[in-house]
């Protein structure tokens, strides 16, 4: 797959996710489980579901409880992002395995994963920057401001899956080598995490 592919993914499961426009509905997964367009897809809902989520939770009117609710669940969110990236950084790990890296071979500041990471992410700022571009509620004025957004976010995707494809092709041909770092996150676990730890 190229990053076009990994984008008009993205744009499918966003779109697909707007029809019903809710974050508690029924996510199913149409990749065989065992595919990277499952990882991916997977990766895409997450990220869209948990958008919604920190829409919601900026409600200036939101009930304290309902708030604190909602945060545990961007926690579990975000646990389930990392978690996904790891995921498609093993995939790849596992494809790259038996090529033959080129001496002088150089490693790259971002695994390919944390990268689509961000093209997941600026899918989703197309899609909700293009509803304000359209927004027939809007002044012209904020169509106009987010019509120019929009042109840059888009310039930014062809050039963030520029970046991914050449990445993806230097690893390839062995002339860069992946190395990836499990997340060692502290707050999410009770045995790191001091205000945790001291409650027991």
């Amino acid at each position: 797959m190229k990053a076009l592919q990994y984008n008009q993914l993205f744009d499918t499961l966003i779109k697909k996710y707007h029809v019903i426009d809710t974050v508690d509905q029924v996510f199913e997964n149409p990749f065989n489980q065992n595919s990277f367009e499952h990882l991916l897809y997977r990766k895409s809902w997450i990220d869209t579901v948990q958008w919604h989520y920190e829409d919601i939770i900026r409600l200036p009117d939101i009930n304290p409880v309902e708030a604190l609710t909602l945060k545990r669940k961007i926690d579990a969110s975000n646990q389930d992002r990392t978690d996904m990236v790891e995921f498609i950084d093993s995939y790849f790990l596992d494809k790259f395995k038996d090529v033959k890296v080129k001496d002088g071979a150089k490693i790259n500041s971002e695994t390919p994963a944390w990268a689509i990471d961000r093209l997941s992410i600026l899918a989703l700022k197309i899609y909700h920057m293009n509803e304000e571009a359209t927004r027939e509620s809007a002044s012209q004025s904020h169509r106009d401001t987010c019509g120019k957004k929009l042109a840059v976010l888009l310039e930014q995707r062809i050039d963030l899956s520029t970046a991914i494809d050449d990445l993806l092709n230097d690893f390839a041909t062995g002339e860069k080598f992946v190395k990836v770092y499990k997340q060692m996150k502290m707050y999410n676990d009770d045995s790191l995490n001091p205000m945790l730890y001291k409650k027991k």
